[in-house]
C-alpha cells in the first residue's frame, strides 16, 4: 500500500463550501473522512461528490443505538460505497451482529462493495482517569480497549478505531486481518491539542496500524501543503 494511502484526512467543517475548498486544497489525498457534523450538514451530498472525485470514505458516524435501529442505520449507509463505517462496540454482541450482517444487505441490495465495520473502542480525547472515574470502568484502559476490538471481532466485524498507544497489544491479539484505524495520531512538530492517548505517524504504523487519520496538524498548519509532505516523507521512510 501507497505510504499516502494509509493517511485519512478528516473533512471536520461544517458545511458543503469548505469540504470542497479543502478537496481542492489537497487533491493528493486519497482517503477522506466524513464525520457527524459534515454529514448531518450535507447528507449524502458530499459522499457524491467524493465519489465522483474517486475517492475513499471514511463514514465516521459512530452509530450507538438498540439492534434494530443501527441495523437499520448500518444498511443504509453501505449503500452509498463508502470503504469503512463506525459503530461503536459498547452497543453490544446483538447489535454489532445485527450492523455486520445489515451492511452486507445493504450493500448487495444496492450493488456497490460493502464497507468494512470497523468498531469504536474508546475516544482517543478519553484518558485513563476518565475511564475510571467518569465512566466508572473498573478495568485498566489498554484491557478495556483490547475487550471492546475482542468483542467487535467476534461479533462479525472487520476491525476497529483504537488509540495509537493500543494498537501494538490488538495488532498482536487480533491478527493481521483485523483492520487497525488510529485516529489521534499527531506528528512530533503538531500540537497534540484534545488527544489524550497520542503517537506519530511512524510510531503508529510500526506498531501495526492500518490507516492513521491525521487532521488538524495537517488542515490547520500555517503551511498545510508542507505538513503533508513532512508526513509523507516520514511515513515513506518506513522500511
Amino acid at each position: 500500500m501507497n505510504p499516502n494511502e494509509r493517511v485519512i484526512v478528516p473533512l471536520d467543517v461544517p458545511d458543503l463550501e469548505s469540504a470542497i475548498a479543502l478537496l481542492d486544497q489537497f487533491p493528493q489525498v486519497t482517503f477522506w473522512k466524513v464525520g457527524l457534523e459534515l454529514f448531518t450538514s450535507t447528507g449524502p451530498t458530499i459522499l457524491e461528490i467524493l465519489k465522483s472525485r474517486q475517492k475513499q470514505i471514511f463514514l465516521d458516524l459512530k452509530f450507538h443505538d438498540i439492534p434494530n435501529t443501527v441495523a437499520g442505520a448500518c444498511r443504509a449507509a453501505s449503500r452509498y460505497g463508502v470503504d469503512l463505517l463506525t459503530i461503536h462496540a459498547t452497543c453490544g454482541t446483538d447489535a454489532l451482529k445485527a450492523a455486520a450482517e445489515a451492511v452486507q444487505i445493504g450493500a448487495n441490495q444496492a450493488g456497490v462493495k460493502p464497507p468494512k465495520l470497523i468498531a469504536i473502542t474508546l475516544l482517543t480525547s478519553i484518558s485513563a482517569r476518565q475511564l475510571a472515574f467518569d465512566l466508572k470502568i473498573p478495568l485498566e484502559l489498554p484491557e478495556y480497549a483490547l475487550e471492546m476490538a475482542l468483542l467487535a471481532q467476534e461479533s462479525g466485524l472487520d476491525g476497529a478505531v483504537c488509540s495509537p498507544q493500543e494498537v501494538a497489544q490488538l495488532r498482536e491479539t487480533c491478527k493481521d486481518d483485523f483492520v487497525l484505524v488510529c485516529p489521534g495520531v499527531r506528528p512530533t512538530w503538531a500540537d497534540k491539542m484534545d488527544q489524550k492517548r497520542s503517537l506519530t505517524p511512524k510510531q503508529a504504523i510500526l506498531a501495526g496500524a492500518d490507516y492513521l487519520v491525521i487532521g488538524r496538524p495537517i488542515t490547520a498548519a500555517a503551511d498545510p501543503e508542507l505538513a503533508w509532505q513532512r508526513i509523507s516523507e516520514e511515513l515513506s521512510a518506513i522500511s
